[in-house]
């Protein structure tokens, strides 16, 4: 079969800003890793040696066949099956919103990683918004499903992601916020489209 990731690496600006986060021969978990192109395209530009966890029959064939390691497993169940700090980052790229339990897949995230990265669509774009003045959820090229047949359960803004950040006890390292592979550098909340967060566990004590 051939390798089916360079179509997703051109449609998917978040790789090469994570990249530019990743240390080369570092060691890499990219939760719901779909068919590996992440850790394909990170294979290649940083040289990092990664897993993958995905739950998808298609996706887990699709990994196997371009040469990314993986390990089918449902994100909801936990990270159980790996020790704590066993890796230099744990990404997790546009899952968050399909997530039912988004507290506990940080805390494992920080549990697991000594760095995680969390990219998502931002609710609060100035065209989401608007959908919703209208009187309708928004569809839009980071938001692609209608209401009705949406993986999307758990949508946030950049300022709520900031706050779930506090809860869990994690400390914002850096964030970039894109629009159309642009980077954001004013209202982003309002003006970016897709957020970017890298973040560790704070270990300050109050």
């Amino acid at each position: 079969m051939p390798d089916n990731t360079s179509t997703t690496n051109l449609s998917r600006p978040d790789f090469a800003a994570i990249a530019e986060w990743i240390k080369p021969k570092t060691k890499i978990l990219d939760l719901g890793c779909g068919n590996g192109a992440l850790l394909h395209y990170l294979r290649d530009k940083r040289d990092i040696f990664g897993y993958g966890v995905e739950i998808d029959d298609k996706n887990v064939l699709s990994c196997f066949h371009n040469g990314v390691n993986v390990i089918q497993n449902d994100l909801e169940s936990g990270l159980s099956g790996f020790e704590s700090d066993s890796f230099d980052y744990v990404i997790l790229s546009q899952t968050l919103q399909a997530m039912r339990h988004t507290e506990d897949i940080i805390q494992e995230m920080l549990r697991v990683g000594k760095e995680g990265i969390v990219s998502f669509p931002n609710f609060g774009y100035w065209k989401n918004r608007l959908q919703v003045i209208r009187g309708h959820m928004p569809v839009s090229e980071s938001l692609p499903y209608s209401w009705f047949d949406t993986p999307n359960i758990h949508l946030c803004t950049l300022g709520d992601f900031e706050v779930l950040c506090q809860q869990c006890n994690a400390q914002i390292l850096e964030r970039r916020v894109m629009t159309n592979g642009y980077p954001i550098n004013y209202f982003p909340n309002l003006t970016g489209m897709l957020a970017f967060y890298r973040f560790k566990k704070n270990s300050s004590t109050h």
